[in-house]
């Protein structure tokens, strides 16, 4: 359910534009506004909608305190604004001193929206990123937004041994069986490929070195679900 209509109905609230006016013009070097909690949605939606209609054209960053609010945040917000304008920034599950790698659909999902901001991405921008405190405090490298994507479309024609360099360069694990994400498997004129992004892995079928057909499978049977792909 999208309440977008509610969010043109507060952007008509007197104290709010003027507010938001503040906020753009940056007369003061901090703002603080107090509110309930249930209107911290409202207010970033309201924040975006004015950037939207001629602000900085840059979106709103929305920093939590705690997983589980930015979590809450980001439903609320997409509730108000729509799935494709809202983004949740993952942070990573390890701390810099453990000898530990963080989960690899933790990492897909923080690449995805870096190369959604720099424009490298089939989505655009979101108006809003909300992520919690921890994950705007972890290190980040500079340039991942413009690393450029796997991309394989039925009809194309591709060569199998550069589709497994590409995948191993991108971080995939080559595997005899695809069981986790970040794992990829060649068997004969088939490549089973799990994207860290995705809730199933991806069989590409070949025929010679044209694609020739892609589909979801299941990782349980290694057959292929009900449910259809790409």
């Amino acid at each position: 359910m999208t309440l977008t209509g509610l969010v043109d109905l507060v952007c008509t609230e007197p104290t709010l534009i003027e507010t938001i006016a503040d906020a753009r013009a940056r007369r003061l070097p901090v703002l603080d506004v107090t509110a309930p909690a249930p209107m911290r949605p409202l207010i970033a939606a309201t924040l975006s909608v004015d950037t939207v209609r001629g602000g900085a054209g840059r979106p709103v960053l929305l920093v939590s305190s705690t997983y589980r609010e930015a979590e809450d945040l980001t439903a609320g917000l997409q509730s108000l604004l729509g799935e494709e304008a809202v983004a949740y920034y993952p942070a990573w599950e390890t701390l810099p001193h453990e000898r530990l790698s963080p989960r690899s659909d933790t990492v897909g999902r923080r690449l995805e929206l870096l190369r959604r901001l720099a424009g490298n991405s089939d989505l655009p921008a979101p108006r809003i990123v909300v992520a919690p405190v921890r994950s705007v405090l972890q290190p980040q490298v500079m340039g991942l937004g413009n690393l450029k994507a796997i991309r394989l479309v039925v009809g194309e024609e591709l060569d199998l041994s550069e589709l497994a360099a590409a995948l191993v360069d991108a971080a995939y694990t080559r595997v005899d069986l695809v069981e986790r994400r970040g794992e990829f498997a060649v068997r004969g004129g088939i490549v089973d490929v799990f994207p860290p992004t995705e809730e199933h892995p991806v069989r590409v079928d070949f025929f010679g070195d044209t694609v020739e057909e892609i589909h979801y499978f299941s990782v349980a049977d290694q057959h292929r679900p009900v449910a259809s792909c790409c």
